[in-house]
């Protein structure tokens, strides 16, 4: 017999331990399941859809909305997601994600969302989209669901042993140090500047992961800040997101600035930075393939090594 309900006090051991029987390629560790989850400021019992069949979980679904905003006073009201789903291997094709899915859906929508999306959820997302080539059944399933892809962005890595800074580099960065631009550590007197220009020019999450990066011990010295004539134009770090150091990002350049190498510049100084610790690689979840910062990763010999749809369901 199976019996639906939400998620209650202590399920979350066998959450994990079937997320895990699921999800072998992408597993995840209580500690990781109670930051990203049971600690998320937007964490709702009633989102966490769980079948049971005689007292085992069999399946998840877990729903979530904006209850405290990214910035400012935007809570996204027309917005919910799905951040991940599983079902056991024994119990697929029985109808359970289809009726977990559809509560979950009934709960963005009784709590006014328009849209579901999968998986692009800020802060706490695992992935940031379905990955067609690992899970093939789970994207045929959402598209069975009504689920519709919007964009594909790609993870990249870079194997950093044998890393050096290419000459030309070198000689542009002194061309536009000549010029006034300056490419330093982060120090305490540039965190506001920072976090601001990240929220305001590119994407508040990029503000949130700086911020809560250095809270939860992330060195400044992970942080290079590029500046032209004291007005700051760039930042790239690593390290910043779950204190993963070889995890490359956030990092953007002011779009009036760009043509100018100083991306490339940035990006090959964060690589120098992370070899000089002894880093093996550098990695990322989530950039455009064809986007000018994906064809400066792989002019820079980052290789895409996942692909990854984000969903959309209109309620």
């Amino acid at each position: 017999m199976l019996v639906y309900r939400f998620y209650q006090s202590g399920d979350e051991k066998e959450i994990v331990k079937l997320w895990n029987e699921c999800l072998p390629k992408d597993p995840i560790t209580s500690t990781r399941f109670r930051n990203l989850v049971l600690l998320d400021a937007n964490f709702d019992p009633v989102g966490v859809k769980l079948a049971f069949h005689e007292d085992q979980l069999v399946g998840c679904v877990y729903a979530v909305r904006r209850l405290l905003p990214m910035y400012g006073i935007d809570l996204e009201p027309e917005n919910g997601w799905i951040p991940f789903f599983f079902i056991h291997p024994s119990f697929r094709t029985r109808g359970i994600g289809k009726k977990l899915l559809s509560e979950a859906v009934e709960f963005l929508a009784g709590e006014g969302r328009e849209n579901v999306l999968f998986a692009s959820y800020a802060p706490n997302y695992i992935l940031p989209g379905i990955d067609e080539n690992t899970y093939p059944e789970a994207y045929q399933f959402l598209q069975y669901q009504g689920f519709e892809r919007l964009y594909s962005p790609v993870a990249m890595d870079r194997n950093l042993v044998g890393y050096e800074v290419p000459l030309e580099v070198k000689e542009l960065k002194r061309i536009r140090e000549t010029e006034g631009y300056t490419f330093e550590k982060a120090e305490d007197k540039d965190l506001y500047e920072v976090i601001q220009f990240a929220n305001l020019i590119f994407n508040p999450d990029w503000g949130r992961a700086i911020r809560e990066g250095i809270l939860q011990g992330l060195p400044l010295k992970r942080i290079l800040v590029a500046r032209h004539k004291e007005k700051l134009i760039g930042f790239c770090l690593y390290g910043g997101y779950e204190g993963i150091a070889e995890r490359f990002g956030p990092f953007g350049v002011d779009p009036d600035q760009q043509g100018k190498g100083i991306g490339k510049i940035m990006l090959h100084e964060c690589l120098r930075s992370m070899r000089s610790e002894g880093l093996h690689g550098a990695w990322f979840l989530w950039t455009s393939e064809k986007s000018p910062a994906g064809m400066l990763y792989k002019k820079t010999g980052f290789q895409v090594t996942r692909t990854f749809h984000v969903m959309k369901k209109s309620i």
